[in-house]
């Protein structure tokens, strides 16, 4: 029997600062299209974007309401070529980093032998990551 959400789609929720930064950011810089945005007074409190075929839901939190990171993965088919695009478009990655003797680091991707990880925040400070499985058999 399939679970109560095996045909349900997931959106991954961005908690943001700045609507007009981040969805200039989305757009610009990872190729985004937006869906939907708030209007009137609800302009700066929402917008939704589909990028890498998911939807991102752009969320400005209450002020009362702790931040939190959301941590989304982007699983790409050429890491090198994904990295090197997004640079073009003036995204900063994070410094790889060694996690055992077999970490294969280069610029800012981190080659293990199941696969190979980069990481880059967006314009609001949350942390997002680029995944190629491994190729090896």
């Amino acid at each position: 029997m399939p679970g109560a959400l095996s045909s349900a789609q997931l959106a991954t929720l961005m908690p943001i600062r700045n609507m007009d930064r981040a969805v200039k950011f989305y757009t610009k810089m990872l190729g985004a299209r937006v869906l939907m945005r708030g209007t009137g007074a609800m302009k700066n409190s929402w917008a939704s974007v589909r990028v890498a075929g998911a939807e991102v839901w752009l969320i400005t939190p209450s002020k009362r309401e702790k931040r939190t990171l959301a941590y989304s993965t982007f699983l790409v088919r050429n890491i090198r070529s994904v990295v090197k695009k997004l640079q073009a478009n003036g995204v900063k990655f994070s410094r790889a980093e060694r996690s055992s003797k077999e970490t294969r680091v280069e610029g800012p991707i981190a080659f293990e032998p199941w696969g190979a990880a980069a990481f880059f925040s967006d314009s609001e400070g949350n942390e997002l990551m680029l995944w190629q499985e491994s190729t090896r058999a």
